[in-house]
């Protein structure tokens, strides 16, 4: 049972109130080319035109929004690869909380000059040596400053599956609902909300095949930690999943699938050229699975969530001109 993790619909619907006013109700979109392309008639939920252009607005902002004035005096701390950092910034602006964030020095440039722009510390470590939760935890430690993890906190996701709480509100009648993966705070969040409000629909984590631990957690029954991934997903490069986020996945998701960077790629693409919209290559995830038909989906009513837009445009410019095998 979801009370065994001390969460429950009912937070999800709290963190949705904590986000009225707040965060943007995101469209859902649909393109009858790419309902042809796959056989299936598929509506994607556009997290990438969230505040600050990713879902994890969502939850920084119900963490912090459930501090007291104790702990908003002494600020925060995250550590993030990029959107939960750029997250926590500007809920930390929002709410004028001190905020330092632990970013990997290969971060994408246009994530930390945002973090930074909003007003926030950046301090850089190498995600291939060192501890980002190490460091973070001397620095709050040094700061008395509250940690605001990125995917391993009730209140987190509790925010992020209010994207799904609106998506499933709009389209309760989905079959399948895919969701991209990498600490599994959006992908539990959503699952909390799915069985409230679609409970005969199908919801798949979809991660980078060079960072499969979810996939291969999974498989084993227990949390398996990996080495640091290296994939174009940068918003997916987590070496583990929280025991929160297994369990949650593990008794709720219908499975995790995986997609390689080319396919990240082609699915980019698609959208550019039927959605019109700009997705960083990890909101393309769930779009690579449903595109490769990964799962049955054929005559189905199938959700993708579109997890964020933040990526470097130079980036960008060669994903989309990239030849890659459809």
């Amino acid at each position: 049972m979801l009370e065994k993790h001390s969460l429950d619909f009912i937070h999800v619907q709290h963190a949705a109130q904590r986000l009225a006013g707040q965060a943007v109700q995101t469209p859902i979109l649909h393109s009858a080319a790419i309902d042809k392309k796959v056989g299936a008639k598929v509506f994607f939920k556009c997290e990438n035109l969230q505040r600050m252009g990713a879902f994890k607005f969502r939850g920084a902002y119900n963490a912090l929004a459930a501090l007291t004035q104790e702990q908003r005096a002494y600020g925060v701390v995250a550590y993030s690869s990029g959107n939960h950092a750029q997250a926590v910034a500007l809920a930390a602006k929002l709410f004028a909380v001190p905020a330092t964030i632990v970013m990997p020095k290969d971060a994408p440039k246009i994530k930390i000059a945002n973090v930074r722009a909003l007003g926030a510390k950046v301090i850089h470590y190498d995600r291939l040596n060192e501890s980002r939760e190490g460091l973070a935890s001397e620095l709050a430690k040094e700061k008395k400053a509250v940690i605001i993890p990125p995917f391993a906190h009730p209140k987190v996701i509790a925010g992020q599956g209010t994207a799904a709480l609106e998506f499933l509100t709009h389209l309760p009648d989905l079959d399948f609902l895919f969701v991209p993966l990498g600490g599994g705070g959006l992908l539990s969040g959503t699952l909390i909300a799915q069985k409230k409000l679609a409970p005969n629909c199908k919801v798949y984590g979809v991660e980078p095949k060079a960072g499969d631990d979810a996939q291969q957690s999974l498989a084993s029954g227990r949390i398996v930690r990996i080495k640091a991934p290296n994939s174009i997903a940068d918003g997916a490069l987590t070496e583990a999943l929280a025991p929160i986020t297994f369990n949650l996945i593990r008794h709720y998701a219908q499975g995790v699938l995986t997609v390689t960077d080319a396919q990240l790629i082609k699915a980019m693409q698609i959208i550019a050229t039927h959605l019109k919209l700009l997705i960083e290559p990890t909101a393309a995830l769930g779009v690579a699975a449903v595109v490769n038909r990964l799962v049955p989906i054929e005559g189905k009513r199938v959700g993708v969530i579109l997890s964020g837009g933040n990526v470097d445009l130079d980036d960008y410019a060669h994903y989309l001109t990239a030849e890659v095998q459809p």
